[in-house]
């Protein structure tokens, strides 16, 4: 046997590694890293959070001045859960019916592990019923946040999972509310829709709207896309589904409790200017605005109608999570109140739509600034009690608006210059994530009328137009970075592609030809 000369190291680390010798691993792939990534991350939420939990009824801790509230335990006690309330049954809430179910979920675990959720309950059982309903709904939440990053490793670029499992807002803002649950949901629709399972996609976002109300608005730009794409049958399956969802969990709570049912709605009809919203600071000012919601239902109408118009002409069509995202900040920016978890709305959509590193340094640290500035503006630590003059405040506020305004328009311009597109940067990728938009040809009549109006039409960097018009491709999609070759380059007629037909076209026809036209609904919601 030849000995081995190439280095001495070898000897030291034995030997060469051998031909059939495996390379990857678990731990090359990034499942393992996004979940444990996430685990730590949710530790070091519920180890932040514990201080702010009331163990005992002659003592209640300074919850904004230790910046770890919560809403979970405080509603718990404040909201008659404690002495055996049902939500939206026995007492009105302001959130959805899904919301309300965990809510319910939480109560009766607690009766099951010990504690007592009862009329008569005693001021320390329901302390310590607290303590037990906030331990059940963490995990809960937890579960929530598991499957979000499982959602993204499923997605076209599975390592920008973990750019949600490790974010810091997920420590600052994952256990204030319960809003996991529906960023959760959410995602899932758009795996589903990216996978071509319609009906499956619009059952999850019925059940996200069921749980909070943003998700409705990415009706408006979803149908947009059908519609530019000429795919009306898809967003009709998508939208049934929604429906069917929404009204199985809504239906039978109106029928028990309507004036409770109706208490989410009029709540947020005739709610003011509230925390951390551009009207709220307005307000603080000293400028009223009059007719709020209906300024606000105006203005988010405009949005929607400059969205709608964007995704109809820009040069080549818009990618489906950077719709979503436009949608949901002009949403996020118009709204009465901005909640400090409402960041997490965001955070995937932003890493769907544009993972850019300093695009996401500079949300996170705005939004943290938030965060850290609505504690003490509660607190009463950065100015004075009725907030007229509590300028930091104000600042966050504004900083807050600034940079989500910043990422949309940033979004914007990844539209109208796809090259510059972090996710269209190579000519050959189109919208990944968007299924059956993914590759899709602009309908007719969308054609027609750009050259109408004589706008110019995007074509790829090498002058090759062929990826506006290519058929949605069926096959397995391609790994990322690799990228599929049919032929050799010398094997290529320079004159036969895009002018002619393309390389081994007739043997494809002529293989099509005896195979039966499948049915374009087919994929719709049957979970094939």
């Amino acid at each position: 046997m030849e000995a081995d000369t190439r280095s001495p190291l070898w000897r030291w680390i034995g030997g060469p590694i051998g031909r059939h010798a495996a390379t990857g691993g678990a731990w090359r792939t990034p499942a393992p890293w996004a979940l444990l990534l996430a685990t730590v991350a949710w530790i070091l939420t519920m180890w932040r959070n514990a201080a702010c939990i009331q163990t005992s009824t002659d003592s209640y801790p300074e919850t904004f001045k230790l910046m770890c509230y919560t809403d979970i335990p405080v509603l718990y006690l404040n909201r008659g859960l404690s002495t055996g309330s049902v939500p939206l049954v026995d007492i009105p809430m302001e959130y959805p019916v899904l919301t309300a179910w965990i809510m319910e979920f939480a109560r009766r675990a607690v009766n099951l592990l010990g504690g007592y959720s009862g009329p008569d309950a005693t001021a320390l059982q329901q302390v310590q019923g607290a303590e037990l309903f906030y331990a059940v709904t963490a995990i809960v939440m937890f579960i929530c946040f598991l499957a979000l990053v499982i959602v993204h490793l499923r997605l076209h670029r599975p390592w920008d999972a973990l750019l949600i499992a490790g974010s810091p807002l997920i420590v600052a803002g994952g256990l204030i509310n319960w809003d996991m649950l529906v960023v959760f949901l959410a995602s899932a629709s758009l795996l589903a829709w990216s996978r071509r399972r319609t009906f499956v996609a619009g059952l999850l976002l019925g059940l996200a709207v069921a749980a909070k109300l943003y998700p409705v608005f990415w009706l408006l730009p979803l149908f947009a896309l059908c519609l530019r794409s000429g795919q009306l049958r898809r967003f009709t399956t998508f939208a049934w589904g929604t429906i069917a969802a929404w009204f199985a969990v809504n239906a039978p709570m109106y029928v028990i409790s309507p004036t409770n049912w109706l208490n989410f709605w009029t709540f947020n009809a005739d709610r003011g200017p509230d925390l951390g919203s551009l009207w709220y600071v307005l307000d603080l000012a000293g400028f009223e605005v009059d007719g709020l919601s209906r300024i606000v239902t105006v203005l988010l109408g405009i949005c929607g109608i400059l969205l709608a118009g964007l995704i109809l002409l820009a040069p080549r069509r818009p990618r489906l999570a950077q719709s979503l995202f436009l949608i949901t900040v002009a949403f996020l920016v118009l709204n009465k109140v901005y909640s400090p978890q409402y960041m997490l709305w965001l955070l995937p959509l932003l890493v769907l739509a544009r993972p850019k590193a300093r695009e996401l340094v500079i949300f996170t640290v705005a939004e943290l600034a938030y965060w850290a500035a609505v504690w003490g503006h509660l607190a009463q630590t950065i100015g004075p009690a009725d907030g007229t003059s509590d300028k930091l405040y104000w600042l966050a506020v504004l900083l807050r608006i600034g940079v989500q305004v910043w990422l949309a328009g940033m979004v914007v311009r990844d539209i109208l210059h796809p090259e510059l597109d972090p996710i269209r940067n190579a000519w050959s990728v189109d919208d990944p994530d968007g299924g059956i938009f993914d590759h899709a040809a602009d309908d007719g009549w969308v054609l027609a009328l750009r050259r109408r109006l004589g706008m110019r039409s995007w074509s790829a960097p090498d002058g090759d137009p062929a990826i506006l018009r290519a058929e949605p491709d069926v096959r397995e999609p391609v790994p990322v970075g690799i990228r599929a070759v049919t032929a050799e380059p010398d094997d290529v007629d320079p004159g036969a592609h895009p002018g002619g037909a393309e390389p081994g076209r007739e043997d494809r026809d002529a293989d099509a030809a005896d195979v039966p036209e499948a049915d374009p609904e087919a994929d719709s919601g049957d979970g094939r």
